[in-house]
């Protein structure tokens, strides 16, 4: 295996950084809102923020947790006893200890002149976790706070700084967080190069342009109608939580937390798309965008038929079309990320030993991702049908 270049490597450790160092600003911007809405008596608001925080970072710990028991015994080296690790969930320190674990172990893999292939496959183990947890946290948290302080601002009719701080660095963390979640998979499959700069900002931009007009119908409904927007998330979550069920998922490793997988990919699919099952995807793909496309519309002509009840000065005659562009501008550089800047894959049928896929998916004595693999085969379905195909002609002596 030759040794991949140092500068790459330095790079990825600088990234899991300022990763880390992402999230204990956005605890601490979480803090700072919450105090904000004490001191001018806004307790709901307060409370809602430190609730969403706070189920977010109970799910987090839960999956970590989950994740870490299923690991092969062994695998974590530097790992506290299971009561040490459990006290560490329980305080909500979980993910930070991963975030942690990941910088050390990428540290230990750049200082060394020629690494392992054990030190970088358990580098990439530990990355592919922290990417699936930061993803989770970015939807069950980020994403509906960002939603949350723009209808406190709608209602308002007024902003403070620490609202739009929190609004620009939300949109940024969330396309953030898809774009390292895109390329965590290619890191999963056989001869699947990285995305470059320019696929890299497509797909940043189109994420960030798609989220922005789903997050404003629903802050202008809850602005409306704070006490039905739990009703309304509620009864969707309800249909994708059973969408997600049909597809027969099986990401977790027992069935019961299968189930909180499930959840969380509902939560996610209220707003955006997420892929969880094997086969083509652009059926569901246009299924869920047509749902939740028809679903925001009709939450824009409510607030239409009420908008009275909110500040005159609130700028939504140009916020409107303003989203409204913004989905058609997310539609195309979609269309142009998928149609010409998506890497292609290729396949090496003349393998010396005819293996198909890549460190992460065959047996063999190094950490293997399972969960973050099946998730790659399902999000690029392809792989699988150029798999067996090639396997099958494996098989018959063609290869």
């Amino acid at each position: 295996m030759p040794c991949p270049p140092r500068a790459p490597l330095l790079w990825d450790l600088i990234l899991g950084g300022l990763g880390t160092a992402a999230f204990l600003v956005d605890l601490g911007a979480d803090l700072w809102a919450a105090s904000r809405y004490v001191l001018s008596g806004s307790y709901v608001c307060a409370a809602l923020v430190l609730a969403l925080a706070g189920l977010a970072s109970g799910t987090l710990q839960l999956f970590s947790w989950v994740w870490l028991r299923a690991d092969p015994a062994g695998l974590h080296v530097w790992r506290p006893p299971r009561a040490g690790l459990a006290l560490l969930h329980l305080l909500q320190l979980g993910y930070l200890y991963r975030c942690l674990q990941g910088l050390r172990q990428g540290f230990l893999v750049w200082r060394q002149e020629v690494p392992s292939e054990f030190d970088l496959a358990y580098a990439d183990f530990l990355a592919l976790d922290i990417s699936m947890l930061r993803l989770f946290e970015t939807f069950l948290e980020t994403t509906p706070q960002l939603t949350l302080v723009l209808a406190i601002m709608l209602r308002s009719g007024r902003a403070e700084n620490f609202q739009w701080f929190g609004i620009c660095s939300s949109f940024v963390g969330i396309s953030w967080a898809l774009l390292d979640y895109h390329r965590a998979l290619r890191t999963c499959l056989p001869s699947k190069p990285r995305l470059g700069p320019a696929a890299s900002v497509i797909y940043f931009l189109w994420n960030l342009l798609l989220l922005w007009p789903r997050v404003l119908a629903v802050a202008l409904f809850a602005a409306l109608f704070p006490c039905y927007v739990a009703l309304h998330f509620l009864g969707l979550w309800l249909v994708l939580l059973g969408w997600v069920w049909l597809q027969g998922t099986a990401f977790m490793p027992d069935p019961r937390s299968e189930w909180l997988y499930r959840a969380t990919v509902a939560t996610i699919l209220y707003f955006s798309w997420f892929n969880v099952a094997d086969g083509r995807t652009r059926g569901r793909a246009t299924i869920h965008g047509a749902f939740l496309l028809g679903d925001s519309v009709l939450l824009v002509l409510t607030w239409g038929s009420q908008r009275t009840w909110l500040p005159s000065e609130t700028p939504l005659q140009t916020v409107l079309p303003v989203g409204a562009g913004c989905f058609l501008l997310g539609q195309a550089l979609r269309l142009v990320y998928y149609r010409w800047l998506h890497p292609s894959l290729h396949w090496e049928a003349d393998q010396v030993d005819g293996s198909l896929w890549s460190r992460s998916l065959e047996p063999q004595p190094l950490p293997q991702n399972q969960r973050m693999a099946q998730l790659a085969q399902s999000f690029f379905p392809k792989v699988r049908g150029q798999a067996a195909f090639l396997e099958s002609r494996e098989d018959s002596g063609v290869l």
